[in-house]
């Protein structure tokens, strides 16, 4: 491992240092160029994504070291299998994570929306403006955006008798996936799965509650929500009753 990395050596006291190979040839960037090459990095893993969002975003095939093959546009699941070195493309890598797990979709738009950002803000560094300041502007902007939000939104009251307006929610976030096809009833098992587990009064929802089983054939449309336990149980015999 040693030779690998360079020359050991040892000083007049007997203390070991290493002498690198090719060290003549490394470079340290300081000031504006360190910050843009953190930038090109984080853009990279942007512009990886960005073929992956809205309706009319692409599939990635993913394969993994064991040769296993993902085909998804989910942007924390394609992130999570890339491998990344560089540490500010990491930090992207772990945006989408949180993401997905505060919200559970965005994951995708958030990493392409913080590379735009980044690409503005190496615009802003080239005209001589301190990347604090640039920080600063950036909070400021996003409180105004959540302010004008606000103003526009239209609240409704969450009624379980009447789950409507949360189904049509639902599947406003469905469109782009490979389910889109039948939407309208995966929507109504989402909702009326999240009903039955919520708690209203605290507002708080406990999805360990909540757990998916899938099974090999079928259809999507063979979907359903099961008010109860699952037990996964072979029949011991084929002519035993249902």
């Amino acid at each position: 491992m040693t030779q690998a990395m360079g020359n050991l050596a040892f000083d007049e006291f007997g203390r070991p240092f290493l002498i690198l190979k090719d060290q003549e040839n490394q470079s340290r960037l300081t000031g504006k160029e360190a910050i843009k090459s953190h930038i090109m990095a984080a853009r990279t893993v942007a512009s990886t994504l960005r073929t992956s969002l809205g309706p009319k975003g692409l599939d990635k095939l993913m394969v993994s070291s064991d040769s296993d093959v993902t085909i998804t546009n989910d942007g924390a699941t394609i992130l999570k299998m890339m491998d990344v070195d560089h540490q500010v493309a990491k930090l992207m890598v772990q945006l989408s994570q949180s993401q997905d797990d505060e919200i559970g979709d965005g994951t995708t738009g958030v990493v392409v929306l913080c590379g735009a950002l980044l690409e503005h803000a190496e615009s802003l560094i080239d005209k001589g403006i301190h990347p604090i300041r640039i920080a600063d502007g950036f909070e400021l902007a996003a409180k105004a955006a959540v302010d004008h939000l606000d103003t526009i939104a239209e609240t409704f009251k969450i009624d379980p008798q009447n789950p409507e307006n949360l189904i049509r929610t639902a599947m406003t976030t469905l469109g782009s996936k490979i389910i889109n096809k039948c939407h309208r009833q995966m929507a109504e098992i989402a909702v009326n799965a999240v009903l039955n587990v919520a708690d209203l009064e605290r507002h708080d929802v406990n999805f360990e509650l909540i757990k998916v089983e899938a099974k090999v054939g079928g259809r999507m449309e063979d979907s359903m929500l099961v008010k109860g336990v699952v037990i996964d149980k072979d029949f011991s015999h084929p002519q035993m009753p249902k």
